[in-house]
């Protein structure tokens, strides 16, 4: 069993909370959006897993997310994330590595892909935004997220399609985080209405999609009420030149924790695949 450390570094103007665990390959994990949202709370099952037995798992709070700090004046944009994740794998000194990115995290790893091709080996997208379609419903409730009890509850039902999953501990604790100083100060700015732009910010377009070579698996939930398959996901598979796509079905947004077991199982076999 693998112990799961928390870490933090200070480089580029950032102090970046991080955790990590397991031996092997450098395997970034790269968490979506919502209140409330750390590495921690979209990759605990994943860093506990049997993954940590095969990869030196590194999942970091994206600039914006979590207990990661920079100046007052920083800009949170798309391109900044971006940056913040490729400044921060530098200051560990990896230059080549996997991720799995879940999101508006799939979206930040199609960012590096696109901008530092070189440095990356395999990349997972999961249930990405990366494209350009209309903002959904939910995601702009997710994005406008106002500050409450029931309003937390009702994001959670719309993340995924069992409901049971959604436990009133976890809706507390998601609830609670939202409430840390400055969290809900930095989520409005990071997605201020209108939000169509934010979606249409994480986008690339079919020309830059077409040059991303990396070997690349999306896996996305067949009952997606956030992100819609069709336009992410599908999309994505038929632009892109190594990319292979798994629905998985009775499934959300939370394809990690919903169907936890299958989703490490394609991930580890397809991170260790050399074909």
């Amino acid at each position: 069993m693998h112990t799961i450390q928390e870490r933090h570094i200070r480089h580029d103007g950032y102090v970046t909370n991080y955790l990590e665990t397991g031996d092997g390959p450098p395997l970034l994990l790269i968490h979506g959006s919502g209140p409330g949202v750390s590495a921690r709370a979209n990759w605990q099952s994943t860093l506990a897993s049997e993954l940590a037995n095969d990869f030196r798992i590194i999942a970091p709070d994206v600039v914006g997310f979590g207990a990661t700090t920079v100046a007052d004046s920083f800009c949170y944009t798309h391109e900044a994330r971006v940056d913040h994740m490729l400044r921060f794998m530098s200051a560990l000194d990896l230059e080549r590595f996997s991720m799995v990115g879940n999101s508006m995290g799939g979206a930040v790893a199609l960012g590096l892909a696109a901008k530092a091709p070189q440095r990356i080996r395999r990349m997972v997208l999961m249930g990405p935004v990366g494209t350009r379609f209309p903002i959904t419903d939910t995601l702009d409730r997710v994005w406008g997220y106002q500050a409450s009890i029931d309003e937390m509850r009702q994001l959670m039902d719309m993340f995924a399609f069992d409901r049971g999953l959604v436990s009133d501990d976890l809706i507390r604790l998601r609830y609670e985080a939202s409430l840390v100083p400055g969290v809900l100060e930095r989520y409005h700015a990071a997605f201020a209405a209108p939000r169509q732009r934010h979606v249409d910010a994480m986008a690339l377009t079919d020309a830059q999609l077409a040059q991303i070579h990396t070997p690349t698996l999306l896996i996305h939930g067949a009952q997606d009420r956030i992100i819609p398959l069709e336009a992410t996901s599908l999309h994505m598979v038929r632009t892109m030149p190594n990319a292979d796509l798994v629905v998985l079905g009775r499934c959300g947004h939370w394809t990690q924790m919903e169907r936890g077991q299958a989703f490490r199982q394609q991930v580890s076999a397809f991170l260790q695949s050399n074909t």
